[in-house]
């Protein structure tokens, strides 16, 4: 599905990430505003961009998957869509805590998503439970 949509990564760092979804042909629905499936699937991809880069760190072999996933859709989304983790801080406090033991690890995320060419205000929120073990 990522490969569908083909999602950018636009900023990334120890602190947050952003990645964009295009609206295209692709992620629009039938009244032209991106399809909620397009929107889930940036969610996803910024924090398991995140996620990814800071678990690259670390010299243990840690394995991520998400536990549940939540969306509240706010307006329509008629652009290019940014999606934004800034919990960088945490999410590595989390892979350090995975890292150090043998059992698995969880944390809620959340992801704001924005049209930056229609406004600064969300136009989704998304909350996920980020799940972290150390593999043998």
């Amino acid at each position: 599905m990522m490969l569908y949509v083909r999602p950018s990564v636009m900023e990334i760092s120890a602190g947050r990430v952003v990645v964009r979804i295009p609206l295209r042909r692709r992620t629009r629905n039938h009244i032209g505003s991106m399809y909620f499936g397009a929107l889930s699937v940036g969610a996803d991809c910024a924090v398991g961009a995140l996620a990814m880069h800071l678990i690259k760190q670390q010299p243990e072999h840690i394995s991520l998957i998400f536990r549940n996933f939540s969306a509240e859709f706010h307006m329509r989304a008629e652009g290019d869509v940014d999606f934004c983790c800034s919990q960088g801080n945490e999410i590595s406090d989390l892979v350090a805590r995975a890292a150090a033991s043998d059992e698995r690890v969880e944390m809620l995320v959340e992801v704001i998503a924005t049209v930056p060419d229609q406004s600064d205000d969300p136009v989704a929120t998304f909350k996920l439970t980020l799940s972290m073990k150390k593999q043998a």
